[in-house]
């Protein structure tokens, strides 16, 4: 392990004080014999631009510290990088971290940035952004948008204003007209969402939404369509059940390049829980293996 770490800290995510957070990595990285410059990153422009100067410095590791979207906005920066990546996950709730089986203990998830090794793990883009876990389009972006309204605008909390958001996106259910072209096959839908993985999500069962590989080198798509908010509820019980390969009105497939166009010239696109606006058609691709992140030392 290089004796040289980067690390930044989103300050706002998660609910720790981040400088005694700060203070406990200090101390836990210099008993491992590790000189850590620890950044705390107040702004989403801060954390853009401590990324990029550590995607460019001398140290060999840089770390990101909170959840899902501040490890997308840090490991975008360094994919394709000669540079390894550590994970903090300080944030809600940290699939990145989970699906690594990164600690989500502080002082653990430290000792593994410390003392882990690198694996080669794959990164989804669409356009041009990327996405560690998944991206969406369809209901989910529209309730985090309402739910940013809400937190603007009524002064909620995150989860109250999700809730709220939910509920009024929800109650609109909006469907869409879909093109989907993977791999050679085309198909079209009417639905009130698409998802795309990187790599495959566990859809049945107890570990709903985990995935036991990062490095199989492809997409995956699930789609619903034509169905209502009780089809919704209808599906998750399926899953829960084991029993979606039964379901009539859900597709997925595996893919390596997922085109997807809409009536729409631009849509709102959420990539690991942030949303941004993008330009039609949507072009989904994987990139096998160019993010170098570190693990425990007894995960394969």
């Amino acid at each position: 392990m290089a004796a040289r770490v980067e690390v930044i800290i989103n300050a706002s995510s998660g609910q720790d004080d981040k400088e005694e957070v700060r203070a406990r990595l200090t101390s836990i990285f210099q008993s491992c014999g590790i000189e850590a410059r620890i950044s705390l990153a107040r702004s989403g422009a801060e954390l853009e631009r401590l990324a990029a100067e550590a995607a460019e410095g001398p140290a060999q590791v840089v770390v990101a510290g909170g959840g899902d979207g501040t490890l997308n906005a840090i490991a975008a920066r360094l994919v394709g990088k000669d540079k390894l990546f550590g994970i903090l996950p300080l944030g809600t709730l940290n699939h990145f971290a989970k699906d690594l089986k990164i600690p989500l203990d502080l002082e653990a998830a430290a000792r593994t940035i410390a003392e882990g090794r690198p694996v080669e793990v794959d990164v989804g883009m669409v356009n041009d952004k990327i996405f560690l876990n998944n991206s969406s389009l369809g209901l989910y972006p529209r309730i985090v948008r309402e739910r940013e309204r809400q937190q603007e605008r009524l002064g909620r909390g995150k989860w109250w204003a999700f809730l709220g958001a939910a509920l009024r996106v929800f109650r609109r259910y909006p469907f869409f007209d879909v093109r989907l072209s993977a791999d050679g096959g085309t198909f079209i839908r009417r639905t009130p969402f698409v998802f795309v993985g990187n790599n495959e999500y566990e859809m049945n069962g107890f570990n709903l939404g985990g995935r036991a590989c990062l490095n199989n080198g492809q997409l995956s798509l699930y789609v619903a369509h034509r169905t209502g908010r009780f089809g919704l509820v209808r599906l998750a019980l399926h899953a829960l059940s084991g029993r979606l390969d039964e379901a009539q009105d859900f597709d997925r497939l595996c893919a390596k390049e997922i085109w997807i166009e809409t009536r729409s010239k631009r849509l709102p696109v959420a990539t690991d829980g942030e949303v941004n606006v993008l330009e039609t058609p949507l072009h989904f691709t994987i990139l096998p293996g160019a993010l170098r992140a570190l693990v425990p030392q007894d995960e394969r």
